[in-house]
């Protein structure tokens, strides 16, 4: 009998959680493949480091509908918004100045189902960064980051 309510208290305390749950994924490399998402790293050098950019080119499926970027201290956990929410076609260019990840190298992408869900700050899926992923090459100019990131993320 005891073993019944057990089983019984556990079922009723799964069927409380939550249908769609917030997937979180390490994206380890700066190039990154999952169901629905793939992102791919490049640094666009400036004149000087203040000039610099990292561009990270998002392309999804019809599954996710807007994303916001933010930093995060490790240490302190201080968060900062690089890229606000903002709606997404099947692919987007996300620039961020390199400057950025002194203070805030830890790089979360959350990607909403639609933008009621960014608004609300429910994400689908988010994709963490340890900082810009030591695979990412940097370009003297745009060209060349445009061609590396077409390249890399050809289907």
């Amino acid at each position: 009998m005891r073993r019944l309510a057990c089983s019984l208290a556990l079922v009723a305390a799964l069927m409380a959680l939550p249908a769609a749950a917030q997937q979180i994924v390490h994206g380890e490399n700066s190039i990154f493949s999952s169901a629905g998402v793939r992102l791919a790293w490049a640094v666009k050098r400036g004149p000087s480091e203040a000039d610099t950019l990292v561009i990270v080119r998002v392309i999804t499926d019809a599954g996710y509908r807007a994303v916001r970027v933010d930093g995060v201290d490790p240490f302190t956990k201080d968060r900062k918004v690089f890229i606000a929410a903002r709606s997404l076609d099947a692919t987007a260019d996300l620039s961020i100045p390199r400057a950025q990840f002194a203070d805030h190298p830890s790089t979360e992408f959350h990607f909403f189902a639609s933008t009621e869900d960014a608004a609300a700050n429910k994400p689908a899926l988010t994709v963490f960064y340890l900082g810009v992923p030591d695979t990412t090459p940097e370009f003297a100019g745009q060209a060349g980051a445009e061609a590396y990131l077409e390249k890399m993320l050809k289907k």
